[in-house]
């Protein structure tokens, strides 16, 4: 299963490496967990304390969850994103993938949700993962790729225009920041569509 053969398939990547960024993140966001109330108050991304110059936030809120339920619907969907993505690039790519999701969060965030107070979880960043990884199967012209690419702006869509969608907001225990799926979306997006630029004049 996978939008793409990728560039680790092709170039035979060592078998310990596929799974070892969503290792860190699982295993960043499971001791994250252990932190309690108390810690997610101090790391969620937080318009006030960025303000007062806390930018771990920046960082950190994408990476601390409501509660167990938020945490481990977020690891599932990560693992999920991985099976039919996580061969589309390697490792060190999905990094600037994850870089470029985030800061597009934050900005998005920041500037175009003034009256958001505070956020967490992953949901944002696996948004711009998969969005990340469609875009590679549609480079290889793959037709699962395109029925997902089709999913997943519907599902954007319906979330700018309606809210999120019927459950998800009980299933995760709290409020849902559709604005953060769009923007990561769009970072992911745009990295990778450089990333597979880059590629692509490699291979010339």
């Amino acid at each position: 299963m996978g939008l793409s053969k990728g560039e680790e398939t092709r170039q035979g990547a060592p078998p310990a490496l596929p799974w070892l960024v969503p290792g860190m993140v699982i295993l960043l966001a499971l001791v994250l967990m252990l932190a309690g109330d108390s810690g997610r108050e101090w790391l969620r991304f937080e318009r006030a304390g960025i303000a007062s110059g806390e930018a771990w936030r920046l960082v950190t809120g994408h990476f601390v969850h409501l509660g167990i339920s938020h945490t481990i619907l977020n690891l599932a969907g990560l693992v999920l994103v991985w099976l039919l993505a996580g061969r589309a690039y390697h490792w060190r790519q999905w990094l600037w993938i994850m870089t470029g999701s985030v800061a597009a969060i934050d900005l998005g965030l920041w500037f175009g949700a003034p009256m958001l107070e505070w956020y967490v979880g992953l949901s944002g960043l696996l948004h711009g993962m998969l969005a990340a990884g469609v875009l590679a199967g549609l480079a290889e012209r793959s037709g699962e790729a395109l029925i997902l690419a089709v999913v997943v702006a519907a599902k954007v869509a319906y979330e700018q225009l309606a809210g999120p969608l019927p459950g998800s907001e009980a299933t995760s225990g709290g409020a849902v920041i559709v604005d953060a799926h769009l923007y990561g979306v769009i970072g992911g997006t745009v990295v990778a569509a450089a990333l597979i630029r880059v590629r692509r004049a490699a291979s010339i």
